[in-house]
């Protein structure tokens, strides 16, 4: 997997989780703070897209994860 991918794929199983933990209609409901998490990774992803810049692919592509295009 290239880092574009990684970077999309951990995105959207945060979103997913955090959904999860913080909508109150879930079995493994937590607290609807998470749904902050989840505006978070939007916003992430928000400005990524506008800035063409993105820390977590930073942070892969200097652990050895193949840079995507």
């Amino acid at each position: 997997m290239t880092t574009w991918q990684v970077v999309r794929v951990v995105a959207g199983t945060f979103i997913l989780l955090s959904l999860a933990l913080g909508i109150p209609g879930s079995p493994i409901f937590v607290s609807q703070w998470w749904l902050a998490f989840t505006a978070f990774v939007g916003v992430n992803l928000l400005q990524s897209g506008l800035t063409k810049w993105c820390l977590m692919e930073t942070i892969l592509r200097k652990l050895g994860v193949r840079p995507g295009c």
